[in-house]
């Protein structure tokens, strides 16, 4: 195989650990590309810690494209 075919393979499957619903659901599975069940737990504190890492973050990153809130609940004039 290539290298960079095998490359991105291996990339693919990196990426689905994001969510905690995939890391349970390889857990379960007897593939190579599961985790072994006692890992699980380390894998959903580091994507809870990812996002909560990410929210001020984004809030830096598009804070300028987002219009400010009107202090009362009538529509702006």
């Amino acid at each position: 195989m290539r290298p960079r075919l095998v490359a991105s393979c291996w990339s693919c499957w990196g990426i689905s650990f994001a969510n905690p619903a995939i890391s349970i659901a390889r857990s379960l599975s007897n593939t190579f590309a599961g985790i072994a069940p006692s890992h699980v737990p380390a894998f959903i504190l580091a994507q809870l810690l990812g996002a909560l890492a990410a929210i001020p973050i984004a809030r830096v990153l598009f804070a300028p494209a987002l219009p400010p809130a009107p202090l009362s609940g009538r529509p702006p004039v």
